[in-house]
């Protein structure tokens, strides 16, 4: 089911049932606390938590969020791990992302949302293969320590980020912030972006923030001010200053380019 989860913190209630929290929408920061450890992290749309039958967790959630939560009994999960001849343990886990289990997901949420059309032989189908690919992604993830660390973000990883970065310009974005999203060290972080993205992360962000404003200004309807604010610039003279450098265009010029458009739009439109 489609839950709303409350910021602030609070302990997840026991679940006979193994429940996987697929979060939807937009990136909330969080601590999460298992026994003796925590961890932090942004939640971003389509990750994924596990949290194993009969066990609780801690949340710290800095704003509301909304959970697609998946449970499944262990019975399930036993009857899985025996045919693929797995351990049926489930392990906690956080911030994960797999395409199969979004995809599972989203199916389950559409089934939920039409009330169930396909019956419940779709459902247990559902339920099967999402137990699967759990079981599978431990056993890949307990075989892979010795594996040597990626050379740049993977495609879906690099778009989360940027995805980040965009809905957060207006703010004053730090490097350990986007690290904490990433799942990486800051300096880990710093040299995967740079090989994925063809940048450092710095002049990627000045160079978002430079074409937000060069929409605004286009757009005519703010102040240098307002743009510079909006765009993430800590002032005025700091937007004109780097739009000049990354554009090569001042903001007068800019503001007269997108009069000129409209202009031309509007005696079209005649």
């Amino acid at each position: 089911m489609t839950s709303p989860v409350p910021h602030g913190r609070f302990d997840s209630p026991v679940d006979g049932r193994h429940v996987l929290c697929l979060h939807l929408g937009a990136p909330v920061p969080v601590s999460y606390r298992a026994g003796r450890y925590e961890r932090l992290g942004t939640r971003l749309h389509g990750q994924f938590c596990v949290v194993p039958a009969g066990s609780s967790t801690r949340w710290t959630l800095t704003a509301p969020a909304t959970s697609l939560l998946l449970r499944l009994n262990p019975s399930l999960l036993q009857d899985t791990a025996e045919h693929m001849r797995l351990n049926a343990g489930l392990a906690p886990a956080i911030h994960i992302r797999d395409p199969q289990i979004e995809r599972i997901g989203w199916m389950m949420q559409t089934e939920e949302q039409k009330g169930h059309p396909c019956g419940r032989i779709f459902a247990d189908s559902l339920a099967s293969a999402l137990a699967a690919r759990l079981l599978a992604l431990q056993t890949l993830a307990s075989r892979r320590p010795s594996a040597a660390p990626p050379r740049a973000l993977p495609a879906w990883q690099l778009r989360a980020i940027q995805d980040y970065i965009e809905a957060n310009l207006d703010h004053d974005l730090r490097l350990a912030e986007l690290a904490v999203v990433a799942g990486f060290s800051v300096s880990h972080f710093k040299e995967l972006f740079r090989q994925a993205a063809g940048m450092p992360v710095h002049r990627y962000v000045l160079v978002r923030r430079a074409e937000r404003a060069r929409q605004l200004l286009q757009e005519g309807k703010k102040t240098n001010t307002e743009i510079a604010l909006e765009a993430g610039f800590a002032h005025p003279s700091h937007m004109v200053r780097s739009v000049r450098q990354v554009l090569g265009l001042t903001p007068a010029r800019l503001r007269a380019d997108g009069l000129r458009k409209i202009k031309s739009v509007a005696l079209v439109s005649k």
